[in-house]
């Protein structure tokens, strides 16, 4: 028998108790071991940091990585869910750092490596428990047990593989490049790193002068070159200015110096006055040159620096059309020179991003903190000829929250440039959700990828595995496995952190060898996932291919340039193959306000705390039917959450306690269930909601095998609104009845409740795991089992009437419409009205909507329906020119269009309306560029369009129609005193109605059977004695006692 349920429900605490429930039957190991032999479902968890707790963007991976292992678990498939850490690299460094109080590389050098590593490793350690605590209460199954981690020695030897396969491919070399530098973390960062986290700085913005050393054709001595710099504290670092050989440039005099400024720019001079001496081209100023504005490096001077020189980067858009070059800071700079023929480099900025001892008067100087001495300095030399400051979008360093800058460093790199092309061509095979972002915005980064820098000046982190000769550094040996260094080294390895094989030396034919300082950058790690995981092809080789490439995987929009981009660079060099079949890439998650979520501002609901509020269920609803599964951005709301609580999970909940508690009343047992009838045997409305859930599984299967989880939630959600406020609230008199009365079509009724919500709670399983375990158990009678059990819903295609569903359809739309007329002429549903008017000539529209008459009519407490086809006399139509078509098309003539239609009759454009176009002025006027309007001939409140036909409303109301409505208000009274009482839904009940106005007493005593069958009232007495209490313009006392 079916068991009595509150329907007032802690939504955080059920779903405690469900998570308890299934911990102790093993469910979601049981759910896998079901389909052990099955077909192998693939998908790859990318890999978090494991620092301080998920914020939302994580849980919104998490549920999609929920959901979707789930419905395919379902679906009979073996779906393998191993969470992964990403534990080396900057996160962990940082925190360590600072709980430490080590501030740089050099401290942490004298702090001690291994204690500095082992400090990293433990850290990790303590780092997981609010991970676990917080993907527990979200509902997600995912194996934590056997999680692998990047640190582990499996793993990082798979990392060694993947760099080999690389290395003997040509496809690793290392070279002296200006790369995005954290000067913060002492690392350059790879150019997709240093777009992760722009941000609106104001930064200063000068002209400062060189003096030129000598006469160069227009060029005199001490004339002076307008310099443009957005970056002060590069002009130390200054040899050469860039001009544009094809960019006109001119000779000014301001009072009596001399300045070269490019022609189109002179309007940066502002309210100088100055007089033209000379024109010439830049072509003509190359090779020209000047003194730098710092002496400390004049030396470089016999090396070629301090030149003119020319870039294609250089622009008359803004500045002076003569740009400083520091070819340390600057990548454009950099190659400038280099195609100059000017080998040399000043670099006098640390690793820590301070100046050294190299420049006066900025020694030990953070370089944005040098700017403004930098600035005085040239001021007090004359050479800064102006300066503001400009507000631009600016690179920071997306772990440290610190600017970047660009620094010239030896860096190891993939040569991503040379399989560009292949990865953009096999880019295609992946199905992305949402297309375009596949499609445009991933392909377009690929088509634009550069060599991809992997090495890191870091420490906690996976070596990078190529041993050096120590007298012959272009001799290289590069290490692929554990067991070929041993080989090779002699030495047992136990672990391949730095700590542990700086000192491993390699000597091969009397030559020794020691390894490279530097470590790979984690993002090598998180794209290596696929191999690293499973220790391949050290292990698992079978597993891996039966597997690969995956076939889902699902993050957030900045993992196009982060973690897809390094897996799909990663796949291709090694497979020639994509690294995943299908990927849903979600958009941002931001505060409410539109700005990004800060834990400094408190601009959002800490996660846990709403978790606890309102349970994961309700915040799974809420973010995957929400933009952000459209790759749109999403603004976070809690009122959301408790909107989605409130409209989705609610209800649903309310529409099992309706059927658990009634045949728990009842006493239906599932023995009586299998007496119901054949489903083409049930009522009417029994039919639809079968028919429309099956069209519903038939809908989600069809979605959830291309991933548009976009498209499958709304549909699941609207099937809820179809149950509780269609099913359920026009059926539930069918339920009501006593037993023994009509039982056939009672039992009907609890079978479908029962079969609808059976199905729907394993179709909406993989969505709303908790929620659909507690009615899962609740309706069956098995124990110690799990929904997640179950096999995934198939369509029975024999069931499903869309005839009927598009009946339905009309019957609801003429519902609502009627309402709203109802609201607007302020007359409550509960009060009947005479009749319905349909004005329509359409006889199949008649037939659809007389097979569906009893659910308008009891819906809409109206008596009758009545059918109008006199169509001319209720409805017009308006008909004007589509003014956005048509206006381009005949510009001036539209307006002579607007008068023509205006004369024509309603006869005249039923026939243009058949003919489909009509002649104006010899032209064909198509009735798609029309704007056509059906309307009312007579603007009355009680009428309204629906579609194309009108509806019509009686709203006059006699005594007996006032009578009909005072009854089922005495039963509202009734049925709320009896929950203030405390009765139970079943408790028979005697009532004593207490009134002096007669027409009250009157529609009690016509309607007294009615009043006792809705209330459950076996004694009932009205008595004209004066009532205390209000109902419309009348009053009455009720007094119940329980029979």
């Amino acid at each position: 028998m079916f068991k009595r349920v509150n329907n007032n429900i802690n939504l955080a605490s059920q779903e405690q108790d469900i998570s308890t429930y299934w911990d102790k039957i093993n469910a979601f190991d049981n759910s896998m071991l079901k389909r052990k032999d099955q077909k192998i479902f693939r998908f790859y968890d990318g890999p978090p940091f494991p620092t301080g707790s998920p914020h939302y963007g994580n849980l919104l991976a998490g549920v999609i990585k929920d959901i979707v292992p789930r419905y395919w678990t379902m679906r009979g498939y073996y779906v393998e869910r191993r969470f992964g850490w990403d534990v080396h690299g900057l996160p962990i460094e940082m925190e360590v750092q600072k709980q430490l109080g080590l501030d740089d590389p050099q401290q942490i050098d004298e702090f001690g490596i291994g204690k500095f590593n082992e400090a990293c490793r433990s850290q990790v350690q303590t780092n997981t428990e609010n991970w676990e605590r917080v993907t527990r209460k979200i509902g997600r199954w995912v194996d934590f047990e056997n999680d692998y981690k990047t640190m582990d020695i499996d793993f990082m030897e798979s990392v060694w593989w993947v760099f080999k396969n690389l290395w003997e491919n040509d496809l690793i070399y290392k070279d002296y490049k200006v790369l995005p530098y954290s000067w913060s973390a002492a690392t350059p960062l790879s150019n997709f790193e240093a777009n992760m986290d722009y941000r609106d700085v104001e930064d200063p913005s000068i002209f400062f002068t060189l003096k030129a050393r000598s006469d160069y054709n227009e060029i005199k001595k001490n004339d002076n070159f307008l310099v443009w710099t957005t970056t002060p504290w590069c002009i130390p670092g200054n040899l050469a200015i860039a001009v544009g050989k094809d960019i006109k440039y001119i000779r000014i005099r301001i009072d009596q110096e001399y300045y070269w400024i490019a022609e189109e720019l002179v309007d940066e001079l502002g309210d100088y006055e100055f007089t033209e001496v000379s024109k010439s081209l830049g072509s003509d100023l190359i090779g020209g040159e000047y003194f730098p504005a710092y002496s400390e490096f004049e030396d470089e001077y016999s090396n070629g620096a301090f030149r003119i020189i020319h870039s294609d980067d250089t622009n008359t858009l803004a500045g002076s059309g003569l740009v400083s070059q520091a070819p340390a800071y600057g990548e454009s700079d950099f190659y400038a020179l280099k195609n100059a023929g000017i080998e040399v480099i000043v670099d006098p900025v640390t690793l820590s991003g301070k100046f050294d001892n190299s420049v006066l008067g900025i020694e030990g100087m953070n370089v944005k903190e040098a700017d403004k001495i930098i600035m005085n300095q040239l001021k007090d030399r004359g050479s800064l000829f102006s300066q503001k400051t400009e507000m631009h979008s600016y690179p920071f360093c997306w772990r440290t929250g610190t600017p970047l800058i660009y620094k010239a460093i030896p860096t190891w790199f993939v040569r991503v440039e040379k399989i560009r092309e292949r990865m953009v061509e096999l880019n295609k095979e992946t199905h992305w959700v949402p297309g375009f972002i596949g499609e445009k915005r991933f392909s377009n980064w690929l088509e634009n990828a550069r060599d991809w820098a992997i090495s890191r000046n870091r420490y906690w982190g996976s070596c990078i595995p190529v041993w050096i000769n120590i007298e012959d550094p272009s001799d290289q040996i590069c290490i692929g496995s554990i067991e070929e260094l041993e080989e090779l080294s002699g030495v047992k390895v136990d672990d391949l952190h730095k700590h542990y094989l700086d000192d491993v030396v390699i000597e091969v034919n009397g030559n020794k060898y020691t390894r490279t300082t530097e470590v790979l950058d984690c993002w090598f790690e998180s794209g290596s996932m696929p191999y690293g995981q499973q220790h391949y092809p050290f292990e698992n080789k079978e597993n891996f291919l039966d597997g690969f490439p995956a076939d889902f995987i699902a993050e957030g929009l900045d993992q196009t340039r982060g973690w897809f981009y390094t897996l799909t660079i990663l796949s291709v060099a090694l497979f020639d193959s994509v690294a995943f079949k299908n990927c849903i890439t979600t958009g941002m998650i931001l505060a409410e306000d539109g700005r990004k979520m800060s834990k400094s501002l408190k601009n959002y609901p800490d996660p846990e705390e709403l978790l606890n509020s309102y349970g994961g269920d309700s915040l799974r609803a809420y973010l995957i039917n929400s933009p952000v599964v459209r790759g749109e951005p999403l603004k976070f709301s809690e009122e959301g959450v408790q909107l989605v609580t409130r409209n989705v999970i609610l209800p649903l909940w309310n529409s099992y306690t309706f059927f658990s508690n009634y045949a728990n009343a009842d006493q239906i047992t599932m023995d009586e269930l299998s007496k119901a009838d054949p489903v083409e045997e049930r009522s009417l409305m029994d039919q639809w909601i079968i028919s429309t859930l099956q069209s519903l599984i038939k809908t989600v299967n069809e979605k959830m095998e291309n991933y548009y989880l976009y498209e499958v939630v709304p549909p699941l959600i609207n099937f809820i609104d179809e149950l509780t406020n269609w099913y359920v609230r026009s059926n539930r008199k069918r339920f009501w009845k006593e037993k023994g009365v009509d039982d056939k079509d009672k039992i009907n009724a609890f079978k479908t409740l029962h079969e609808v919500l059976l199905e729907f709670s394993k179709t909406m399983a993989p969505v709303l795991p908790f929620i659909c375990e507690e009615i899962y158990q609740g309706l069956v009678e098995e124990e110690n089992t799990s929904i997640h059990y179950e096999n995934y819903p198939v369509a029975n295609e024999n069931l499903i009437n869309k005839d009927l569903e598009n009946e339905i359809l009309i019957a609801k739309n003429i519902i609502k419409a009627s309402r709203n007329i109802r609201l607007k002429v302020e007359i409550p549903n509960k009060q009947p009205l005479n009749s319905l008017s349909i004005i329509t000539a359409d006889v199949e529209l008649q037939r659809q909507i007389r097979n569906v008459e009893q659910l308008i009519l009891n819906e809409l407490n109206v008596k009758k329906i009545i059918f109008e086809e006199n169509v001319s006399e209720w409805i017009k139509y308006d008909c004007k020119p589509n003014y956005q078509v048509l206006g381009p098309k005949l510009g001036k003539k539209i307006n002579e269009l607007k008068k023509e239609l205006n004369t024509k009759s309603q006869d005249d454009v039923t026939d243009l309306i058949e003919k489909g176009f009509f002649l104006f002025h010899g032209e064909k006027i198509s009735v798609d560029d029309l704007d056509l309007q059906l309307v009312a001939v007579n603007e009355i409140d009680n009428q309204d369009i629906v579609g194309d036909y009108l509806i019509s409303l009686n709203t006059n109301v006699d005594n007996e129609l006032l009578e009909e409505r005072l009854s089922r208000e005495v039963v509202s009274l009734v049925q709320k005193k009896r929950k203030d009482s405390g009765y139970d839904i079943t408790d028979r009940i005697s009532t004593i109605v207490y009134s002096r106005d007669k027409l009250l007493l009157s529609a009690i005593q016509k309607h007294e059977k009615y009043i006792m069958n809705e209330t459950l009232s076996l004694d009932f007495k009205a008595i004209d004695e004066p009532g205390s209490e209000s109902l419309l313009d009348y009053s009455l006392t009720i007094e119940l006692s329980k029979s």
